[in-house]
């Protein structure tokens, strides 16, 4: 699931590979893109943009409630201490997404009410969204927070084959 995962990201993040012992983390991928509008040269700027996005994957045989908390915790804090909010920062996804043969009822519960969100500076300097995805091996389909719901539509395109579950 994971090389299937990273493959599906490779074309558009930079990905690093993890290896932390206390940790089930296995890979950060990044993502970033800056917009802007000029008027005859690059010194004529009208506006500019920049949005980001930090997915934080995370293997495991079992996702219980403790880990998950723990890997929110860690996902959260990485992901807040690469965010630079100014006047071009627009948004930053922070998505945690947990790959994994089995998980409890409650850690699913936690995962699916998930909701952190951060404005800087009253949305002038932008905002940061916390999205999560389970991939349970076998499971008919993917289990997001109510932010991570176009994750869901994603993990479907990469994992699922003509209505088969590719996991």
């Amino acid at each position: 699931m994971l090389e299937k995962l990273l493959r599906a990201y490779g074309d558009y993040f930079d990905i690093e590979r993890k290896g932390e012992e206390d940790l089930p983390l296995a890979a950060v991928c990044h993502f970033h893109v800056r917009s802007a509008k000029y008027v005859l040269m690059k010194k004529a700027e009208l506006w500019s943009a920049a949005s980001n996005e930090h997915v934080y994957i995370f293997s495991m045989p079992e996702l219980t409630a403790d880990l998950y908390r723990q890997c929110e915790k860690t996902a959260y804090e990485q992901g807040m201490a690469l965010i630079k909010p100014d006047k071009e920062h627009m948004y930053t996804y922070i998505t945690a997404v947990f790959l994994c043969d089995t998980c409890t009822d409650e850690a699913r519960m936690l995962l699916k009410k998930c909701r952190i969100y951060k404005s800087f500076h009253f949305s002038l300097y932008g905002w940061m969204d916390f999205h999560t995805v389970l991939a349970e091996r076998g499971a008919d389909r993917f289990l997001t927070n109510r932010s991570g719901r176009a994750n869901a539509k994603l993990m479907e395109n990469i994992f699922m084959t003509k209505g088969k579950r590719s996991v």
